[in-house]
């Protein structure tokens, strides 16, 4: 595998996501999440928690959706496997907390679920287009080519 290409692909990962989540918590939910979770929230994200997050999801995404979708020239597959990884992995944090939270509003798991598979779909759409379109990202040599 190509580092560089696998860095590109990373850093447009990353792009997509940060700029899709922060409009999504800052702007379109955030009045939902200090509604439903209130006392939950901390002051102050912890932010090496946040960071660590963001890292390992979007290496997930790649490794587990866009590499694969990119392997067969797919974006529309980048996108449907996208759904189902952000719902997976939004489910493991909703559905946990929903099971061992006391407080934890239910009404907020189907607005995460739906939002994690939105997002995610997003990020591995654009992510392999862009590399697709972008010579110095897309397969590089040793990597598997469409079947």
């Amino acid at each position: 595998m190509n580092p560089r290409a696998w860095a590109g692909r990373y850093l447009v990962a990353v792009a997509t996501f940060l700029v899709l989540d922060l409009v999504w918590l800052g702007v379109v939910a955030a009045a939902l999440y200090e509604r439903l979770l209130g006392d939950l929230l901390a002051d102050r994200p912890n932010a090496l928690a946040a960071t660590a997050f963001y890292a390992l999801f979007l290496l997930g995404l790649l490794h587990f959706v866009v590499h694969p979708a990119l392997a067969r020239g797919s974006v529309r597959r980048a996108a449907r496997d996208g759904a189902f990884f952000g719902l997976v992995t939004y489910a493991t944090w909703d559905l946990t907390s929903l099971a061992v939270l006391a407080d934890f509003p239910a009404a907020l798991v189907p607005v995460d679920l739906a939002w994690g598979a939105l997002l995610s779909a997003a990020v591995a759409s654009v992510t392999t287009a862009v590399a697709l379109r972008v010579p110095a990202l897309h397969l590089a040599a040793g990597e598997p080519t469409r079947p």
